[in-house]
């Protein structure tokens, strides 16, 4: 093969590999588009939201149903809310339960829906009401320790002179 052969083939491989590099890395990013299938939002108010992002997924037994479309401060009652997008083809009752889970030890956090049993669905634009806040393991860390002293000062003895 001639020089000029081999470099095409070589500029070629190296072309397709950065392609596959690039879509690898926006895909673990969530910053792929997404389909156009039809969509609708709730509403979901947490005390704290932790480590959650714009595009974190919205899952249901383990199934993603929708994503995360914007996250913002209720300057009124001081209370994060989460609009959530979802696919249309999954519906949940009225009295549906969000809360704030991260995927393994150190993951990504993701909001995670449980069906409750009320027969009517939840419209477009409705609130969740009952949520849980993400777990922030500074704040339990500091909740141990608090206890861990409290229950050491009380088990010393006394010291009296």
């Amino acid at each position: 093969m001639k020089r000029s052969t081999i470099d095409l083939w070589v500029g070629l491989f190296v072309a397709i590999g950065l392609a596959a590099i690039a879509f690898l890395s926006l895909k673990v990013a969530n910053l792929t588009p997404q389909s156009n299938a039809d969509t609708y939002t709730l509403v979901a108010e947490f005390d704290n939201i932790g480590g959650l992002k714009v595009k974190a997924p919205v899952k249901s037994s383990g199934v993603v149903v929708g994503r995360v479309s914007n996250i913002e401060l209720d300057t009124k009652r001081y209370v994060a809310r989460a609009t959530l997008t979802l696919d249309k083809q999954y519906q949940f009752s009225r009295d549906t339960s969000a809360e704030i889970l991260t995927a393994g030890l150190l993951g990504e956090q993701y909001i995670g829906l449980t069906q409750g049993g009320d027969p009517d669905n939840l419209a477009s634009g409705d609130r969740i009401s009952l949520t849980s806040s993400a777990l922030v393991l500074e704040q339990l860390i500091g909740k141990f320790m608090t206890s861990f002293a409290e229950k050491g000062a009380q088990d010393a003895p006394a010291q009296t002179e």
